[in-house]
């Protein structure tokens, strides 16, 4: 599985938490570039990203986010252990 299919993936679940039908996604996509990604939201990306994947995220690692694309490598290592 790589990078750029998991953030195609992630497309479909972003557009839906977010309310955003016509959001496209990069790597470099991060919640300051991105109306309505606030906390809450952030919340629960996380959460149907964890129920898509059946993964668990440490609070450290999402902290250490930048960006969608560090969370398709993130999501890469976690799916590839499984």
């Amino acid at each position: 599985m790589s990078r750029n299919s998991i953030i195609e993936e992630l497309v479909p679940i972003f557009r839906d938490v977010l309310d955003q039908p016509d959001l496209e996604l990069k790597g470099e996509t991060s919640a300051s570039s991105v109306d309505g990604w606030d906390s809450l939201a952030h919340v629960n990306l996380v959460v149907a990203i964890e129920k898509r994947y059946r993964v668990k995220f440490a609070l450290g690692e999402l902290q250490a986010l930048k960006n969608v694309g560090d969370m398709a490598d993130l999501i890469e290592k976690k799916v590839s252990k499984s």
